[in-house]
C-alpha cells in the first residue's frame, strides 16, 4: 500500500547526510535550511525517474515541487547570505553537549523524518496510478496550493523589500499581508500543503497523507515556526501593540 515509503526514506537518509557533512565543513547547521525544498525535488525526481508512465496529475505535482522548493531555497539562500549562522543554530552550538551527534540526530536526522512525512502526499501521487482526467477535488487542490504559494512568496517578498530600506531599520512590518497575520509565509506555507493532500486525496488510501499538512501546520504554529520567532519580540512595546490587533496565523481569525 506504501511501500515506496521504505526507498524514500532511504533517499531522505542519504541526503540529509550528505548536508551535515556540508554544514560541518561549513560550521553553519543553518544551511539546512535552504536544503529544506531542494530535498523535496531529490524525492520527486526519484519517483518521477522510477515511474515508467506518468500521467499528467503527477507531471503537474512533480512542477508545483519544483517550483515550491527552488523558490523558498532562493529566497533563503538569499536571505541569510553574509549573516553567518541563524541566531537559533548558533545559540545551540554554544549550549549543546556533543553537538556534532546531537546535531546529526537532531536537526538533521529530524528534519529528514520530518521531510518524509511532510512528502507523503506528493509520494502518494507520484507512486500510485492517476485518473486520466483530474477531477473537482485535484482543482480544488491545485487552487489551495496556489493561494498558499502566493501567499508565502508574496508575505516574503514584502519582508525582503521592507527590511532593504534603511528606514525601517528595527521596525515591525505591519502592512501588506503582514496586516492580515503575523506571519503569512507560515501561514502560506502551512496552506499549500492542504492543497497537496487534496491533490491526493481522491487516490486510494489517499485519505491517510492528511498526516503532512496536520503536521506542517502543527510545526509552523506550535513548535519551531511562530513560537520561536514571536519570543525573539517578546516585550516590545511595538511589538506588542501589533501582536494585539493583527491575527497570529489565519487571517482574520483572532
Amino acid at each position: 500500500m506504501f511501500n515506496y515509503l521504505g526507498d524514500a526514506a532511504l533517499v531522505v537518509f542519504v541526503y540529509m547526510s550528505l548536508v551535515f557533512v556540508l554544514a560541518l565543513v561549513l560550521r553553519d547547521n543553518s544551511i539546512v535550511d535552504i536544503f529544506w525544498g531542494p530535498g523535496f525535488i531529490v524525492l520527486t525526481i526519484f519517483s518521477i525517474v522510477r515511474n515508467d508512465s506518468p500521467g499528467v496529475l503527477q507531471i503537474v505535482v512533480a512542477i508545483m515541487v519544483l517550483i515550491w522548493g527552488l523558490r523558498l531555497s532562493v529566497h533563503i539562500f538569499k536571505r541569510n547570505l553574509g549573516r553567518g549562522e541563524d541566531f537559533r543554530y548558533a545559540n545551540w552550538r554554544r549550549t549543546w553537549k556533543f553537538f556534532t551527534l546531537r546535531s546529526y540526530l537532531q536537526v538533521f536526522m529530524l528534519q529528514g523524518f520530518f521531510m518524509l512525512v511532510i512528502s507523503w502526499p506528493v509520494l502518494h501521487v507520484l507512486n500510485n496510478p492517476s485518473p486520466a482526467v483530474p477531477g473537482f477535488i485535484h482543482a480544488s487542490g491545485l487552487l489551495v496550493f496556489l493561494a498558499g504559494f502566493l501567499f508565502e512568496a508574496i508575505g516574503d517578498y514584502q519582508l525582503a523589500v521592507f527590511r532593504k530600506n534603511p528606514d525601517n531599520a528595527g521596525k515591525l512590518i505591519t502592512t501588506g499581508l503582514w496586516k492580515l497575520t503575523r506571519h503569512p509565509n507560515y501561514f502560506g506555507e502551512a496552506l499549500l500543503w492542504w492543497g497537496f493532500w487534496l491533490l491526493a486525496l481522491p487516490l486510494i488510501d489517499g485519505i491517510y497523507t492528511v498526516v503532512s499538512p496536520l503536521v506542517i501546520t502543527w510545526l509552523l504554529r506550535y513548535v519551531s515556526g511562530v513560537p520561536m520567532l514571536e519570543k525573539k519580540y517578546e516585550g516590545r512595546p511595538d511589538w506588542e501593540a501589533y501582536k494585539a490587533k493583527t491575527p497570529v496565523f489565519i487571517p482574520f481569525l483572532r
